[in-house]
């Protein structure tokens, strides 16, 4: 087991790996730029070094400043957390060669499923259903328009590169077409420095599933079952649960095999996310794969009773996984809320500033990951989330209870959040039922 492990993220996800490496027993060093010096958290690692300023290109992003503060530290594996160097092959490449470990999968199998094209050629391999689309990227508008014309309009025309929905338009007919290859292209280009794009056959209000799986050095891979993340806007997830709520035995035992023979094609180690979406008729197909842990990681947590990053930190250390397929169970259900520091009513505009008062909920199956506290600066050059709230009940109906209790507890003073729009969700019918498809926050007029 390691000795000492360097964090290269900020906020929630840095103080979360904080906690579980005490529980273990291992040493922790953290990374800060300018704009995070003076936060709390950082006085619970056993080192911190500053890597840059502010701007996460000239900090978190900054490889050479990261490694440097890894050699510095004399760390022996470096936990990347989620964003900012999380799925970086290149990245991950450089730990090897300079003899740190990466707690997350090979450079090799990242790379190979960051590319959403070779990432769904993969899984067709290992026959896991994917959406009819493309055999490859579109390289002009006459081969789009093809494909168009044989799985039928509306197409979703989808950057291969990275991820948050960026590089993605839908086309309803051949006049639309060749403007949104030519949108998607730049924008990929832009954000990815990729303009490689794909078609897909557009699913229109699908259910978003996603399925935690793990897999250890020694040829074992075990599924700790699904999330249902279908509760977003702009292709960013606000609310995901554990169980998927409407989703039949049959269904779930389908979906989590189908991601273990997707993990255990691309020869994946560590914790990864097979997603999945599902649409009206109840059919599934693979979307991709997240390399890294999940935001959303501690509703399945909560039902299985596994710790995901001590597990994660286990793995890389080349101990073999402690349990079997068969020791997993859901118990209960799981619900969590992002707490983000924006205004809904302002287009959920982001809203940095100071926290000046804030009254964490408890209780009975309350759960709440922050790094902040009273007095807290929230920087305007980061992601806007400013914690997690998480509930765990017997069941769905319990947990909504819960979770609308907690929210009503939940106050932070200073900056506008969206616990309010999250309790309006969570009353809404749909929600209830458990009928939310990804287009039920722009339907239903919440805003």
């Amino acid at each position: 087991m390691y000795n000492r492990i360097l964090i290269a993220n900020r906020g929630e996800i840095a103080l979360r790996i904080i906690r579980a490496c005490k529980e273990m027993g291992i040493e922790t060093v953290a990374i800060f730029s300018e704009g995070d010096r003076g936060a709390a958290y950082l006085e619970l690692a056993d080192e911190a070094y500053c890597v840059g300023p502010a701007k996460a290109s000239l900090s978190y992003l900054k490889i050479d400043q990261v490694i440097s503060a890894a050699e510095v530290g004399n760390v022996e594996a470096i936990h990347p957390g989620y964003g900012f160097l999380a799925e970086n092959a290149h990245f991950n490449e450089i730990c090897r060669s300079c003899q740190i470990d990466f707690i997350g999968p090979s450079p090799e199998a990242m790379e190979a499923l960051g590319d959403k094209n070779t990432a769904r050629a993969m899984a067709k391999a290992a026959n896991v259903p994917v959406v009819p689309g493309s055999d490859g990227l579109i390289e002009d508008e006459k081969f789009a328009l093809e494909v168009a014309h044989e799985i039928g309009f509306p197409v979703l025309v989808k950057a291969t590169a990275g991820g948050g929905g960026k590089g993605m338009r839908v086309a309803a007919n051949d006049l639309v077409l060749g403007t949104a290859l030519a949108q998607a292209r730049a924008e990929a280009e832009a954000a990815f420095g990729n303009g490689g794009v794909y078609l897909e056959k557009f699913i229109e209000r699908p259910r978003h599933i996603e399925v935690q799986v793990i897999a250890d050095h020694h040829g074992k891979v075990v599924h700790l079952f699904e999330r249902d993340c279908s509760t977003q806007r702009r292709h960013q997830k606000l609310i995901e649960e554990s169980p998927a709520p409407n989703l039949s035995p049959k269904q779930r035992q389908a979906i989590c095999k189908a991601a273990v023979r997707m993990i255990k094609g691309a020869d994946y180690t560590n914790a990864g996310t097979v997603e999945f979406i599902v649409d009206q008729n109840n059919d599934f197909y693979f979307i991709e794969v997240n390399a890294r842990i999940q935001v959303e990681h501690p509703v399945t947590e909560m039902v299985t009773g596994v710790d995901l990053i001590q597990a994660q930190i286990s793995v890389a250390a080349g101990e073999p996984l402690p349990f079997q397929q068969k020791d997993i169970k859901i118990n209960g259900v799981a619900i969590e809320c992002r707490i983000n520091a924006e205004d809904p009513s302002k287009n959920f505009q982001p809203c940095p500033g100071t926290i000046t008062q804030i009254h964490v909920p408890s209780g009975l199956g309350v759960r709440f990951e922050s790094h902040v506290h009273a007095g807290y600066q929230v920087p305007p050059f980061y992601d806007s989330m400013i914690g997690k709230l998480i509930v765990h009940q017997p069941t769905r109906a319990e947990a909504i209870s819960c979770m609308l209790r907690a929210l009503q507890e939940l106050r932070v003073e200073g900056i506008a959040t969206t616990v309010a729009f999250q309790r309006e969700v969570l009353k809404h019918s749909e929600f209830v039922e458990g009928c939310v498809d990804t287009t039920f926050v722009e339907r239903s007029g919440l805003v």
